[in-house]
């Protein structure tokens, strides 16, 4: 199909971008708080209103305009270029790479940052009620 005879159909343009973001329609329809239904039909229509137009963009997480000037060939490259650069090289080429850590240990990591920082909270407060408890014993 020539670029000359394609039309800027916003609803295949939203299905698009949805797949692409590995969304499912139940799930804008839960988003957008109509039916899965509803979201077919609106995946149908060449043009739709800019309120619902905004709505939809917002939760898929780009603007408007992006889904107006979709063309499917750059989003893919932004998409893959966007989410992870890891899984594309700068020919588009898809090439996985070995992760370098573990998620878990960040995840441990993270749980224990958070719970040392809880321990002094919890201890500057301790210290803070010993000081408020000698003010009052002193009055």
């Amino acid at each position: 199909m020539s670029t000359a005879t394609k039309t800027n159909h916003i609803g295949r343009k939203i299905t698009r971008i949805r797949e692409l973001r590995g969304m499912k329609q139940e799930a804008l329809a839960l988003e957008l708080g109509i039916s899965q239904q509803a979201v077919s039909l609106l995946e149908n229509k060449e043009s739709i209103e800019k309120d619902l137009l905004s709505q939809v963009a917002k939760i898929l997480g780009v603007t408007p305009e992006a889904i107006e000037n979709f063309d499917e060939e750059k989003m893919i490259n932004y998409f893959n270029t966007f989410n992870d650069q890891s899984f594309s090289n700068n020919h588009g080429a898809i090439q996985a790479m070995n992760c370098t850590f573990n998620p878990l240990d960040k995840l441990v990591e993270v749980f224990e940052e958070n719970k040392k920082l809880y321990e002094r909270l919890l201890e500057a407060e301790k210290e803070k009620n010993t000081v408020l408890q000698k003010l009052l014993e002193h009055k």
